[in-house]
């Protein structure tokens, strides 16, 4: 997995071409204020051991947030960080089992629209943890 995160003051979205015929046709335009927003992409390794995968993946959200001081999330699927990608069912289960958990913790959790290139404007403070970049 690959997961770039970036803490933004103001994060927007808006969807403007659907990419995958398999998921739903939405129509949204959003904007939340002071959350870390995660871009994500699921590789085809992670499909070998999910659990593991949402493990890791909700211990460096959970590590970011705490040093933005914020209980807000976005997860947005970014399948531009590796060349190895998942199978698009098994990511946005990803996301879901992702959101659940953190949900569980007390976190306000957003998922962008799974399967849709998006309009994005992110206004991020320049400061060390406000962007952060794993891999594993």
């Amino acid at each position: 997995m690959k997961l770039l995160m970036i803490y933004a003051d103001s994060f927007r979205y808006k969807t403007t071409t659907k990419t995958l015929d398999d998921f739903p046709e939405i129509n949204e335009d959003k904007s939340i204020k002071n959350a870390l927003v995660a871009f994500i992409q699921a590789e085809e390794n992670d499909e070998n051991d999910s659990g593991k995968t949402v493990t890791k993946l909700i211990k460096n959200i959970k590590w970011a947030s705490k040093k933005n001081s914020t209980k807000k999330v976005v997860l947005h699927s970014f399948a531009h960080l590796s060349e190895s990608k998942a199978n698009p069912n098994f990511s946005k289960e990803i996301f879901n089992k992702a959101e659940e958990r953190l949900k569980n913790s007390e976190f306000e959790v957003f998922q962008t629209p799974f399967g849709y290139f998006l309009d994005l404007d992110i206004q991020a403070p320049g400061n060390s943890q406000a962007r952060i970049f794993k891999s594993f």
